[in-house]
């Protein structure tokens, strides 16, 4: 056992094939310096790099030499393609992930990827836009992959977005119970009120909101398949006349609400349309109503380079998403005449109900295969739900519940043009 640079290296046998490739790979993972990784070469050739710092335990099976090209050209997010290809594997993705990222400030040049490389992505990214007709399109390629396939792993109560967790081990679907129950306590839900909920999902929230305060809820989605599930489940809950489900977007609601809730849809909004988002929540709000808004935030410290360049969720899970940083919801939500009243952060939840999902959708994936799809599609599922509970759990991005008020009777900024249909 030698040490280099701040790491102890063990070879487990010489080098025989590929060497030039081999060779700098384990230049690579020599860089390392928080946890321990032991990398497996195509031919069984074993090697652990173990850092001076304590970190996350992983292994890095190669099976292609072509994941060290995906790599080096594509950073992070060729990896990502390498793994969902079958380049590669590990028996915990999630914690091959934890390795990167508390390694990140020594990987940052080869997870950055050549700029070639990014500026396709990104152009790919922006040829995607949420106007009218670009956000259907968009929503469509995520959220109508079927109700069948999401029902086959989602808790009972068909919630796609961060359960609140009142104690450990609390039973999911309670815990998405939960989190409905603190939305509707910061907006200061009542019997009496009318709210508007933006990007409605399968109704689990309208349905909390009529059955357990009373109020009458309208919610809209531009998600054909979510559309006609929540209709039929609020029918079936005999909630359907104090409940109400469109079909529309957001830009094109009329009327005054006493309360919005949007659980998790301002990350699909695109930050060209965060100024025009927020001017309707102004615009929609009755004079002293509130919004309670969750939403997922990338930190302030990294958003200037995430808005730069495209990742892994943009380019394949989400299309036409962004995260918004939490300056920027606060600066967007004040220039449209809304107030923060108070925020309260639950990455951890979210964190924690990732690592639940992912569970569930391994379990139900010989179902989830009868339906249609492919290892690559579960392989990229697997790899989305883990790099999404690697950035909750290391604090590259948060989850935040924050009510707002409106202050002001002024029509703010001017929203965006829409050139889309």
């Amino acid at each position: 056992m030698t040490t280099t640079g701040g790491s102890e290296f063990t070879d487990a046998r010489p080098c025989r094939k590929d060497r030039a490739g081999t060779r700098l790979l384990l230049t690579l993972v020599r860089r390392i310096r928080a946890g321990r990784l032991t990398l497996i070469l195509p031919d069984g050739e074993q090697h652990t790099v173990i850092g001076s710092a304590p970190g996350p335990h992983a292994e890095l099976s190669v099976h292609r030499m072509r994941m060290l090209r995906r790599l080096l050209t594509g950073g992070a997010l060729g990896f990502a393609e390498a793994y969902m290809d079958g380049d590669s594997d590990s028996e915990d993705i999630t914690a091959l992930l934890a390795l990167a990222a508390q390694n990140q400030t020594t990987l940052a040049g080869v997870l950055r990827g050549k700029f070639v490389s990014r500026a396709c992505a990104r152009l790919f990214h922006l040829l995607r836009p949420n106007t009218r007709r670009g956000a259907r399109r968009n929503i469509a390629a995520h959220y109508d992959l079927g109700n069948d396939f999401y029902q086959a792993w989602l808790d009972p109560t068909m919630t796609y977005s961060a359960a609140v967790f009142a104690h450990p081990g609390q039973d999911l679907a309670r815990a998405q119970e939960e989190k409905y129950r603190r939305m509707a306590g910061i907006a200061d839900i009542r019997p009496e009120h009318h709210v508007l909920e933006i990007g409605c999902g399968w109704g689990g929230f309208a349905e909390f909101a009529a059955r357990e305060i009373g109020c009458r809820v309208t919610g809209v989605t531009i998600s054909e398949a979510q559309h006609d599930y929540a209709r039929r489940r609020l029918a079936d809950a005999g909630l359907d006349g104090r409940t109400e489900v469109a079909l529309r977007d957001y830009r094109n609601l009329e009327g005054r609400y006493d309360r919005i809730v949007s659980i998790e849809m301002v990350e699909a909004v695109g930050e060209a349309w965060w100024p025009t988002f927020f001017q309707r929540l102004h615009d929609l709000l009755k004079p002293g109503g509130r919004v309670a808004l969750q939403a997922i935030t990338i930190a302030d410290e990294v958003f200037p380079s995430y808005r730069r360049n495209t990742d892994f969720i943009q380019r394949y899970i989400f299309p036409g998403g962004m995260l918004p940083c939490p300056t920027a919801l606060h600066d967007h939500a004040g220039a449209a005449g809304l107030r923060m009243e108070g925020a309260a952060a639950y990455g951890l939840d979210y964190a924690e109900t990732l690592h639940r999902w992912q569970q569930a959708f391994e379990r139900a994936w010989p179902g989830i295969a009868k339906m249609g799809f492919d290892e690559r599609f579960r392989r990229m599922w697997r790899y989305y739900l883990a790099y999404c509970e690697t950035g909750f759990r290391e604090g590259r991005i948060d989850l935040y519940q924050i009510a707002f008020s409106r202050h002001s009777t002024t029509t703010g900024t001017q929203p965006q043009r829409d050139t889309g249909e």
